[in-house]
């Protein structure tokens, strides 16, 4: 029972060792400097999106959340990037030491005719751990936050409704932590984010944090897959 107990610490302790920022890694596994990494990579194809609509979120590291929303039926595109703070064109280095105010966030593009705001919103809550201030998972910091931004004020009063029913229901037994912030800007990260999981299923983080995340939401809530998923 001890050798039990001991093997269960060091588990945990290798998992939270493992954190999104640490492993930009090849898909072999190997930590790999940030100039290496980038050369593996090859921007996203410009698209015309200007037809779709956008919400934005942040919930942990955002391989997780990209790929998470990715797989949603009526969602075109997922960006990873950063928002919620005021430094401009700010790095991955400089958010993920604490050094801006910004936190890794996603930019989504949907078709409102097919997957409402309400239901992205549903998708977000579903996915992370909203009760956790500063944290997701193996992440910690203020970059990590759970944060709905709103463009409007229509979407301000989809998010505190939705959150006022889910404190209603019981549906945590911690006291949500979300911030529901107004929108300011959003920034890009860096190519080599882009599409991370689905590029490096291999990595550590991938294969020990995001992939299960990204599964659990999927078994949860199959309805709201896209067919490919």
């Amino acid at each position: 029972m001890k050798f039990l107990k001991t093997s269960i610490k060091l588990f945990a302790i290798s998992l939270f060792a493992i954190s999104c920022q640490t492993n930009a890694s090849d898909t072999s596994g190997k930590k790999t400097s940030t100039a290496s990494v980038v050369k593996e990579f090859e921007p996203k194809k410009i698209q015309d999106l200007s037809e779709y609509e956008t919400a934005y979120f942040a919930s942990g590291c955002f391989w997780c959340v990209e790929a998470i929303f990715e797989s949603v039926k009526g969602v075109k595109e997922v960006i990873s990037g950063y928002s919620g703070g005021k430094k401009e064109n700010p790095t991955y280095e400089e958010v993920g030491r604490g050094l801006t105010s910004h936190a890794e966030a996603v930019e989504v593009y949907y078709d409102p005719e097919i997957v409402s705001y309400a239901t992205l919103l549903r998708v977000f809550f579903a996915s992370h751990d909203p009760t956790t201030l500063n944290r997701q998972g193996p992440d910690r910091g203020p970059q990590y936050r759970s944060v709905a931004f709103y463009k409007n004020e229509a979407e301000r009063e989809t998010i505190i409704k939705y959150v006022e029913l889910l404190q209603k229901e019981n549906i945590y037994r911690k006291p949500i932590t979300t911030e529901i912030t107004a929108f300011t800007v959003f920034y890009d990260a860096e190519d080599y984010h882009q599409d991370f999981e689905k590029k490096h299923p291999n990595n550590p983080y991938i294969r020990n944090v995001s992939i299960p995340r990204l599964r659990s939401f999927q078994e949860r809530y199959p309805e709201l897959l896209k067919e490919s998923h």
